[in-house]
């Protein structure tokens, strides 16, 4: 017999952890003196512990581990249990390379610059929005072939919102698609403010509009602007702009090398959604978010 400094000697593991053994029933000793409640130890219980171990090291809680000691886990239950465990494991490895290649993509970002960048880069999804929008075609993607397009469209839309009397419920959004076939590089830039469905039919009611006769089509002169849904992104590697659009190229410079040393690739245009926008555009905070999937 052992005492319990000796047994947990053995076996690797604190006189501590035995005692919690003990009381939760996973590994009672084979003897406790019942003048001094000293513990001890059969040999035989080493092989026990061991087991214990082994089993917490595959990532099991204790309670699964005692119901696998006592064989209340048949076989093809244990099958499960460990395919879930290497599922866990494997997930977490992934995860664990993901932050390697963020590391390493950081480091590299400091030693080519000098410097830490301050334009983080996080991954998130985002959600759907409902959107009052207006929008045009611009002939390339570029800023300089945007910016004339967005900025008309969204005055248009404030003058449109305030005619209809509808409240904007969140920032402005804008987003960008494909021009039709045979357009060449253009695309088609929507210019949407996040609205609600009660404000809308809030503005239906007091203007004394029929709700059904889709008042807010773009086709009504004066008031009218396109309300749509628009679908959130499953994964968006986002990042915030400081300053004028015009100035965007170097922070949708720094996000496209993020994605691309971090093994993401783009799956679509950036959206960009405008958190703040005083008159004096320097101090304008636009969140880039483009849409992206695994290299």
């Amino acid at each position: 017999m052992f005492n319990i400094g000796d047994f947990a000697r053995y076996g690797r593991v604190s006189a501590r952890m035995l005692r919690h053994y003990d009381a939760i029933g996973l590994l009672p000793p084979a003897r406790t003196d019942p003048v001094t409640g000293y513990r001890f130890y059969a040999a035989g219980q080493l092989a026990r512990l061991n087991r214990i171990i082994a089993l917490k090291d595959l990532g099991f809680g204790l309670q699964q581990v005692a119901a696998i000691l006592d064989e209340r886990v048949d076989a093809a239950e244990l099958r499960g249990m460990l395919r879930l465990r290497r599922a866990e494991l494997a997930a977490e490895m992934s995860a664990a390379e993901a932050r390697l290649a963020q590391v390493e993509a950081r480091l590299r970002s400091i030693e080519s610059e000098g410097h830490m960048s301050v334009d983080d880069v996080v991954l998130k999804r985002t959600e759907p929005v409902l959107l009052a929008e207006l929008s045009g075609t611009a002939v390339s993607y570029g800023p300089e072939d945007i910016g004339p397009v967005i900025a008309p469209l969204y005055a248009e839309l404030g003058r449109r919102l305030d005619a209809a009397g509808v409240s904007a419920a969140g920032p402005g959004l804008a987003y960008y698609e494909d021009a039709p076939e045979g357009a060449g590089d253009a695309v088609v830039v929507h210019a949407g403010c996040v609205v609600t469905r009660e404000e809308l039919a809030r503005a239906v009611r007091e203007r004394g509009d029929d709700p059904g006769a889709g008042v807010f089509a773009t086709g009504r002169t004066g008031t009218g602007f396109d309300v749509v849904t628009l679908p959130g992104l499953d994964l968006a590697a986002t990042v915030v702009h400081r300053g004028p659009m015009s100035r965007i190229m170097p922070t949708a410079q720094h996000l496209a090398r993020w994605i691309d040393g971090n093994g993401y690739r783009s799956a679509g245009y950036a959206r960009e959604l405008y958190l703040e926008c005083p008159e004096d555009q320097e101090e304008w905070v636009t969140e880039i978010q483009e849409p992206v999937v695994r290299a």
